[in-house]
């Protein structure tokens, strides 16, 4: 018998909005200075895009907006870390993020492996494809596919495991 899950669209308008933002902007910033404890940590775990997924896939569009854009740049102002040149391309791919979860959640309205592993499939490809546009270099733009494919099956396997354990809320 599957447990029943909760996913909500919370609007601007909701309190709750900003403290689960609040939440998992400050979950994508200790889980990445986390990650950079280890060499090359941040390239090949993802971190700053695993909250964003949680809170788009579960809380809605507006929680994981609001992460995408004030995790990255939180942690910029706070440790340098991104860099101010790959900032645009982490807001890019993390906007992306957000939509591919808010759609895939209100369409199939459970949380299933195959469905996270589309959605971090389409943001990084869709994301991968724009950043190579936008800077003509294609071996920079596949980073996330050269060494960040343990960061994305941690973002499918862990997003489940988290949003199994919170899906009741």
């Amino acid at each position: 018998m599957e447990s029943t899950t909760k996913l909500y669209s919370l609007s601007y308008t909701k309190a709750t909005t900003y403290l689960f933002a609040s939440l998992f902007v400050m979950g994508n910033i200790i889980f990445p200075q986390l990650c950079h404890l280890a060499h090359w940590g941040g390239p090949v775990m993802l971190p700053i895009y695993f909250f964003t997924l949680i809170g788009a896939y579960k809380y809605g569009w507006r929680v994981g907006l609001l992460t995408a854009v004030f995790s990255p740049w939180i942690n910029h102002v706070l440790f340098g870390m991104p860099s101010l040149a790959v900032l645009p391309f982490i807001w890019i791919k993390s906007a992306l993020l957000v939509a591919a979860a808010g759609f895939m959640a209100s369409r199939f309205r459970r949380i299933t492996i195959p469905v996270l592993l589309g959605v971090v499939l389409a943001y990084q490809v869709t994301g991968t494809l724009m950043e190579w546009v936008l800077t003509g270099d294609f071996y920079l733009a596949a980073q996330d596919f050269r060494m960040g494919v343990p960061g994305m099956l941690f973002q499918v396997v862990g997003g489940y495991a988290l949003l199994k354990a919170i899906a009741g809320r």
